[in-house]
């Protein structure tokens, strides 16, 4: 660079005392620099050239070396809003400014200028210097800590910072918003403030570790807020160190995962849900077994509602129509049911053995329905101590209830909506194993009536063509003989016999097939059915057939042929199953839109279960094995009277005799 002076030619110091001093400010680190009145830099050391970057120009440059200078704002400086001009003018008002420079290789650097003004032995004013300061670094250092104080304030995590003895020296807005503590409140107070009780060892465990230097991560527990509220957290933990590297305290980040774990739970609890539905699908679709089927439905009832115990009441159709209640438990032995009543329809237990709804209560002790029913009036005497009660019905697809799931736990308000909507959706499961049990038993029962059919028909088949054989048989070897026309006479009644199993069994095939033909016509339903009886008493010798008919006519429109039949159907089986009585009587009459027939017989009679199944293809009451038939009369009679649209209904009682009654629609008048 040179002598500073010689270039600027000029000596400030005036002798070489001041020489010597030059030296000194010469050579500092300190970067020194000076201006005349003009403004021109008459001095300037090495530390200011470096800090400017360059040597200045001493003739163009002016109030200072460097390339441009800015205000803190980032303003370019004209030169007399220099620190250095201003100060020469007495307009400075303080004794720092702070300026920025670019130098000419493009790099800016922050500076304190301290500019003073210059006078001569006389007092006079002879320009200024300026110490020039690099704050440059420093200006970062607080920017960056500005910047991350900044952040830590804006953070809706909690941040808080604690000493090793776990007193809190720090606290963000964060902290304020989870905890509800302001920073006042908490400065310089515990950390333990913030934890319950039962957790407080988890402070010692925390320190512990970070003394140790080491970072506790995502570390979840429950803090308390100002209220005394439990909040869900998960906590970092990181120690904190001086400039020495000594540990000095920690610093802790707090969020609140109370939503993240709510959903977390009910995505497991979704899961567990979906899972235990599919199990009970899997089970219904693999298992004929209603009993193990509805066991496995309890269980699982059980385990996804939290319940103590459960039960499972539910409704049986025997193969012989009988209605049987059975039930499955869970979480106490089934022995327990045994000494005490199955479930009656009270009040409380209405809404779920009627289907209409499902019952949930926090305390069913507190229901205006508990408690009302003779003998008990509340609880029986060692049963389950059932508080929180949950109970579904289980409805077929057809709308018929066919049971109840009931789920109970000692302790109030253990179930919710969820549970409830849970429930629904079992029992809907339960349901169709109940359905499929049904069917299953309907298509055993079935097939063994096709079995006992295929037996029936092949007797009842083989017996007249037996006869027939042994009557031609017999005109084979005596064809003069006198009891030739008895012999044709029988053949032709067998043969009769014959020809009316053959039909009834085409027109059953016709009715599977769809093809069951009709041809309707109008005629006097009276004077059919007399004609009808008046015939079947000419082949009848053990029953008196009485008819009552009105005088009138009854008009209908149906197939003659067909009528003729039923009517005939229902006299046959009168006789045949009264084998005891001696009557049977018969009514045709005319009610409003309809006409019936009635025919009613002495005879055995049929149960409440029979009634219900006679109409059944290929059915046969247990006590009627040593009477012939193959159990498709009736149910053929019950296909002809329902596609003319009308009814065929029986009342009975068993021992006593039966009635059946069809009923046929009147045409419309024009």
């Amino acid at each position: 660079m040179g002598d500073s002076f010689t270039n600027a030619g000029y000596n400030p110091f005036g002798n070489d005392a001041d020489f010597l001093l030059h030296n000194l400010v010469y050579d500092s680190a300190v970067a020194i620099y000076a201006c005349n009145t003009e403004g021109t830099i008459i001095f300037y050391n090495t530390a200011a050239a470096t800090l400017w970057g360059r040597t200045p120009n001493l003739q163009k440059d002016r109030w200072s070396g460097a390339y441009k200078v800015y205000g803190p704002d980032g303003k370019k400086l004209a030169e007399e809003e220099f620190p250095t001009a201003l100060t020469a003018k007495g307009l400075n008002r303080t004794d720092q400014s702070e300026v920025i420079i670019e130098r000419p290789d493009g790099t800016n650097r922050k500076l304190l200028v301290f500019p003073k003004v210059l006078y001569n032995a006389a007092g006079e004013i002879t320009g200024t210097h300026a110490t020039l300061v690099d704050i440059s670094d420093r200006t970062s250092l607080e920017e960056r800590q500005a910047f991350l104080s900044s952040i830590v304030e804006s953070s809706d995590d909690a941040i808080v910072s604690k000493d090793l003895q776990g007193i809190i020296t720090s606290w963000n807005i964060g902290a304020e918003r989870l905890f509800g503590y302001t920073a006042e409140e908490v400065m310089g107070k515990s950390i333990t403030i913030l934890i319950p009780k039962p957790r407080l060892s988890e402070e010692d465990y925390i320190l512990g570790q970070v003394r140790k230097g080491e970072k506790v991560d995502h570390y979840q527990t429950v803090r308390l807020n100002k209220y005394g509220k439990e909040i869900l957290i998960s906590l970092t933990v990181s120690p904190i160190r001086d400039k020495q590297g000594k540990i000095i305290g920690a610093s802790k980040i707090a969020r609140d995962i109370s939503e993240e774990v709510k959903v977390q739970n009910a995505v497991y609890q979704y899961t567990r849900d979906l899972e235990t539905l599919n199990s009970i699908s899997r089970a219904i679709s693999s298992k004929l077994d209603v009993q193990s089927t509805l066991q496995q439905v309890t269980d699982a009832s059980k385990e996804v509602t939290g319940a103590a115990f459960g039960a499972f009441f539910y409704h049986l159709v025997e193969v012989d129509g009988t209605i049987k209640t059975r039930f499955t438990v869970s979480g106490y032995p089934a022995e327990a049911l045994k000494h005490l009543e199955m479930p009656r329809d009270t009040p409380l237990l209405h809404p779920t053995f009627n289907g209409n709804e499902i019952v949930r209560s926090d305390d069913i002790r507190k229901d205006s329905r508990y408690g009302q029913n003779y003998p008990y009036y509340g609880m029986p005497h060692g049963h389950l101590p059932v508080v929180s009660y949950l109970a579904a019905p289980v409805v077929s697809a057809k709308g018929v209830v066919m049971g109840g799931l009931f789920l109970g736990h000692p302790e109030p308000g253990k179930f919710n909506v969820h549970h409830e909507s849970l429930i629904s959706n079992i029992t809907a499961q339960a349901a169709i194993a109940l359905d499929n049990s049904r069917l299953f038993e309907e298509v055993k029962a079935l097939s063994a009536k096709k079995d006992e059919f295929i037996a029936l028909a092949s007797h009842e088949l083989k017996t007249p063509l037996t006869s027939v054989y042994g009557y031609l048989q017999l005109l084979e070897k005596k064809p003069d003989s006198k009891m030739a026309s008895l012999f044709v006479d029988k053949s032709v009644k067998q043969l009769d016999k014959l020809n009316k199993l053959v039909s009834e069994l085409l027109d059953i095939s016709k009715i599977e097939a769809g093809k069951l033909q009709f041809n309707t016509e109008l005629f006097d339903l009276g004077e059919l059915v007399q004609e009808t009886v008046e015939s079947f008493r000419f082949s009848v010798n053990s029953h008196d057939i009485s008819l009552n008919r009105p005088a009138y006519p009854i008009t209908v429109k149906a197939d003659k042929q067909r009528i003729e039949q039923v009517i005939i159907n229902l006299l046959s089986n009168a006789v045949k199953y009264s084998p005891n009585a001696n009557e049977v009587f018969v009514q045709c009459e005319k009610k409003e839109t309809v006409a019936t027939i009635s025919i009613r017989d002495e005879g055995m009679g049929l149960t409440s279960s029979q009634q219900q199944q006679v109409f059944t293809r290929f059915y046969r009451a247990d006590n009627t094995s040593g009477i012939a038939g193959l159990g498709i009369g009736l149910y053929l009679s019950r296909e002809i009277i329902e596609r003319h649209d009308g009814r065929i209904n029986v009342v009975s009682e068993y021992g006593k005799g039966s009635e059946f009654v069809i009923t046929l629609p009147l045409p419309k008048t024009p």
